[in-house]
């Protein structure tokens, strides 16, 4: 290298992207890096639908079939009531909610092992991967929430003034499944058999949530303790606000609130104290 050439490279200015302190949050900085989330919220829409004959049907076909043996088994079978709503109707609020966290929890504790080689070449703030991981899952909810409208209309039921609430129920769910996906994320990393039990996890789940059965069904001394389950209040919540369920109580809700901020917070820290390592293990 000449003398010219030397003088000419220590002229550059040198750019050094050095990442926050494991300490902090990091919000600044995921504020920082909202186009790259934007971009991976549309990159995980397009590759769950690439080469799909249908597309975005499959968001609308795989509730209806579980309405189908729901309504089969729960309500022909088991005579289960249904609060005096139409079954599959009564089924499918409920559902709505629920496939929208289970897939949301899902692809979060995947998504930093999914994306092993964009985490081993470049630097951005880990903590956008299960951010868009979960985020993605709203085009599904949006497909499905119409499709819920249309069932509402054939079966003549309107929302009253309770549907005003029903975005904070969807936040809560969303924040339920990076509350958890933040944690198990980070230990599916080192352990994959995480991932490979979130499917029996979330399956054990749903049966102890109210999505094909009642919260009244549930005995009054359990209640209390049933409802700590945060998806038990955006259940009940959803089916509040769109059929005019009874109003569930804000004091479960509350305690589910608490639980699930504690859970926020501990598991972003801990995620942020880890992250260094990721690209190292996977």
């Amino acid at each position: 290298m000449s003398t010219s050439q030397a003088r000419f490279q220590s002229d550059l200015p040198v750019t050094q992207i050095q990442s926050s302190t494991p300490s902090t949050l990091g919000l600044k900085e995921l504020w920082d890096y909202r186009e790259l989330l934007y971009f991976l919220v549309w990159r995980d829409v397009k590759v769950r639908y690439k080469q799909t004959v249908i597309g975005a049907a499959w968001t609308v076909i795989q509730p209806l079939v579980t309405i189908g043996v729901f309504t089969l088994v729960f309500q022909n079978l088991a005579k289960m009531p249904s609060d005096g709503i139409p079954y599959p109707l009564f089924s499918f609020t409920a559902l709505l909610p629920w496939n929208f966290f289970a897939k949301a929890l899902n692809n979060s504790i995947n998504s930093v092992v999914g994306s092993a080689n964009l985490i081993t070449k470049v630097y951005f703030p880990r903590l956008v991967l299960p951010i868009s991981a979960i985020l993605s899952g709203l085009i599904d909810f949006g497909i499905s929430f119409l499709f819920l409208l249309g069932m509402m209309i054939w079966y003549g039921i309107m929302p009253g003034w309770g549907v005003l609430a029903l975005p904070l129920f969807l936040l809560l769910a969303v924040l339920t499944a990076l509350s958890i996906g933040l944690w198990l994320a980070v230990i599916n990393v080192r352990y994959r058999d995480v991932g490979q039990a979130t499917a029996f996890l979330i399956q054990l789940w749903l049966f102890v949530s109210p999505v094909a059965y009642p919260l009244s069904l549930v005995p009054e001394k359990w209640r209390a303790l049933y409802s700590l389950n945060p998806m038990t209040g955006v259940i009940e919540g959803f089916r509040w606000a769109l059929l005019g369920n009874a109003m569930p109580s804000l004091v479960p809700i509350a305690i589910s609130i608490a639980i699930v901020i504690a859970l926020l917070f501990g598991g972003i820290r801990f995620f942020r104290r880890m992250e260094e390592t990721f690209a190292d293990i996977v």
